[in-house]
């Protein structure tokens, strides 16, 4: 490997990814490891967008039947099933129609129309490994995950491809890994102002993922919506996650909205921070922030 750190930038999934090696990289292993990755998050993403009309997820909004589901469907559905049965529902990949209706739409519109309380998980679908069977045809929405099971899918790549020291960030959702132990410093974006950051926090060899009100909001909404009260929680302005993956970081992201994180801790393990509405900050023991706010 050469001695100049390598640094990777582009967009995809309607965000900036940077992949930044601080071992560097030979010219062509770089070449080959940009392209395998792009391509990666293409398959990904004409497999769960419900932007594309040419993606799985469009397929099954149209039609009923059974439909075999890629290899990297069987972590993510199970992420998302337990996910659902956790939150009674409030977390549910059947948000998609909502969202759309509201005017998250594939064309962006952000005209809000008439909601309607989405299925039952049991009422319109169910999974056997990779055969998903779809009675009723439904838009599906894999935002609360997607993105931190990509971003764990290109750090997968890196990894096998011999690389023990990357930092994987997707739009500020982040897989940071050091063989050498060296910590990556992350700053908290103040989600009233994102040219600032309310503090900063430590990682190593883990993912941090953050999820705010201020992001893709119109209307009365912003891109989380309760499937129950089909209105968008506003007892948070943000909210941060630390854990093993990215996908369990972005997911618990989005749960924290419905659920305390004391309730949530008992099935999965992550750590967190949350501003409230009224800019309190509640934070669990291990999540160590150095804040600039009180």
């Amino acid at each position: 490997m050469g001695n100049t750190p390598a640094s990777i930038t582009f967009e995809a999934i309607g965000t900036l990814w940077r992949i930044d090696i601080p071992d560097g990289l030979l010219a062509s292993q770089r070449e080959k490891i940009e392209n395998t990755i792009k391509e990666r998050i293409e398959i990904f993403d004409k497999h769960y967008s419900r932007f594309r009309g040419d993606s799985l997820v469009t397929a099954i909004s149209q039609a009923s039947g059974n439909y075999e589901l890629p290899e990297d469907a069987i972590k993510l559905f199970e992420l998302y099933e337990k996910a659902y049965d956790v939150t009674k529902g409030a977390v549910t990949p059947l948000i998609g129609q909502v969202l759309s209706d509201a005017g998250y739409d594939a064309n962006y519109s952000l005209h809000p129309g008439i909601l309607h309380t989405p299925p039952a998980w049991k009422d319109v679908m169910s999974r056997e490994g990779r055969i998903l069977q779809v009675t009723t045809p439904s838009l599906l929405d894999f935002g609360a995950a997607g993105k931190g099971y990509l971003i764990d899918i290109v750090a997968a790549i890196l990894t096998d491809e011999g690389i023990t020291a990357f930092c994987v960030d997707a739009g500020g959702d982040i897989s940071y890994h050091s063989a050498a132990q060296n910590s990556l410093r992350v700053a908290l974006e103040n989600p009233d102002d994102a040219t600032e950051a309310i503090g900063t926090v430590t990682i190593l060899n883990q993912s941090i993922c953050g999820s705010a009100g201020n992001r893709r909001q119109w209307a009365n909404f912003h891109h989380i919506i309760d499937p129950f009260s089909l209105s968008s929680p506003r007892h948070l302005k943000a909210v941060w996650t630390i854990a093993g993956t990215a996908s369990i970081a972005d997911m618990m992201t989005t749960c924290l909205f419905f659920k305390a994180p004391e309730y949530m801790l008992q099935y999965f393990d992550f750590d967190y921070l949350l501003m409230k509405a009224d800019n309190s900050i509640e934070h669990s023991a291990a999540f160590q922030a150095d804040l600039f706010i009180q």
